[in-house]
């Protein structure tokens, strides 16, 4: 029998957690990697005849004999060989951790997930990283993925390893007292993660690739932390946003606004899914942002119509999220939630008050929306061009156009 899909299935299933053992020990990300490859086509040869009856220890000890042997072969690696000579069971300790044991098999992945995201990373290289090294995937794919070439990306990558290597970030957990501002870190890369995924153009695999990592990290830092309601709460959230994503377009790939989605479509499991973790989160009695976010998601994702939508709730929600997590994008949020709760003067008086949103698109096409609501058409139509010419996505831009041609044939009436 062909070792290759026996191979596959260890690699796929073990990576992270191999990976991270290797990192632990070495210090090194690219020299992990590299011996965990050589590991690889090792077995490729070696195990023709007979599977080891523990692949994963087999893996980590020829890992660790390869770089062994790299590091004898550098002379600059010389004191890290002495240091690997005196703890020589360090990495096949890693292997009597059985299956059934997700603390101390978790842990490991843990450990590597705020690795990557260490804030002396850039943000753009914390997210590449945790793709790359915990989710698996390769450089090519988060190239296209974030629209960069594959070697402006490689590059990242590199830099981000030795960033890590040169500076002696450790792999490990942060201490308790260093946990919530660390964690805050962790939860804001893969939140970018899924949005990366959920406001693409149009629903290709690789966004939903994209859309079920992030919520599959989220779910392991949740399951390992089970203590912090803040990790449900971005779960629940991502959950509830990914539900929706097969109404958000319509065949020819436009925008499909909330209020004119095919509800039926909706991921009903994924919503009732998100709203036991929130309600777990919210039993904590510790609300924060991600957590009022998914109460405001799961409101919208629970209402059987635009109208029978809890407008007054979900603004009282959006001024709680005010309160913890100031910014001009909230402020937007809630003003559209006030205009549907009163009326479109009132959130059109408070989207006025908003400043530093000058280029960001929606807050012209939401101020463009009240407008039209209030017969004040031409205004309207100058705040759509200011949305479309801001507007990145070409969906977006395809429905700021529409809704600019259907107020020019409203003034030729």
């Amino acid at each position: 029998m062909s070792p290759a899909p026996v191979l596959q299935q260890v690699y796929r299933e073990h990576r992270a957690r191999m990976l991270a053992a290797l990192i632990r020990v070495l210090g090194d990300f690219e020299l992990a990697e590299d011996a965990l490859q050589d590991a690889c086509a090792l077995a490729l040869r070696n195990w023709t005849g007979r599977v080891p009856d523990d692949p994963v220890a087999w893996l980590l000890t020829a890992a660790r004999n390869s770089a062994i042997d790299r590091l004898r072969r550098n002379r600059l690696g010389q004191e890290k060989l002495a240091q690997l000579g005196g703890q020589p069971e360090a990495v096949t300790t890693m292997t009597d951790i059985g299956e059934d044991s997700l603390l101390g098999m978790g842990d490991e992945r843990l450990s590597l997930i705020f690795t990557c995201c260490h804030p002396a990373l850039a943000e753009d290289a914390r997210v590449a990283l945790t793709l790359q090294a915990v989710a698996g995937l390769t450089a090519g794919q988060i190239a296209r993925m974030f629209l960069v070439s594959e070697p402006t990306l490689a590059q990242r990558l590199v830099r981000a390893k030795r960033k890590i290597r040169d500076a002696g970030i450790t792999l490990e957990v942060p201490a308790d007292r260093l946990l919530p501002e660390r964690l805050s870190g962790v939860l804001a890369v893969l939140y970018l993660i899924f949005t990366q995924g959920y406001t693409a153009a149009h629903d290709q695999p690789e966004h939903r690739t994209l859309r079920r990592e992030a919520i599959r990290l989220a779910k392991l830092v949740a399951t390992l932390m089970p203590d912090e309601p803040e990790a449900f709460g971005l779960v629940a959230l991502l959950l509830l946003h990914d539900s929706r994503s097969a109404a958000r377009y319509d065949a020819s790939g436009d925008v499909v606004l909330l209020d004119h989605q095919d509800r039926s479509r909706w991921d009903h499991a994924e919503i009732a899914e998100a709203v036991g973790l929130l309600d777990r989160a919210l039993r904590l009695g510790r609300p924060g942002p991600y957590q009022l976010q998914a109460g405001i998601a799961a409101l919208h994702a629970q209402a059987a119509s635009v109208h029978d939508t809890d407008w007054p709730s979900i603004a009282a929600l959006y001024a709680q999220l005010l309160e913890v997590a100031p910014s001009p994008v909230v402020a937007l949020n809630h003003a559209v939630a006030v205009a549907e709760a009163t009326t479109p003067d009132d959130g059109l008086a408070l989207i006025d008050r908003i400043t530093g949103l000058d280029r960001y698109h929606l807050l012209h096409a939401a101020r463009a929306d009240l407008l039209r609501r209030l017969g004040r058409v031409g205004e309207a139509a100058t705040a759509y061009r200011r949305a479309h010419e801001l507007a990145t996505n070409p969906a977006d831009r395809r429905f700021l156009a529409g809704r600019l041609h259907d107020l020019d044939v409203q003034e030729s009436r």
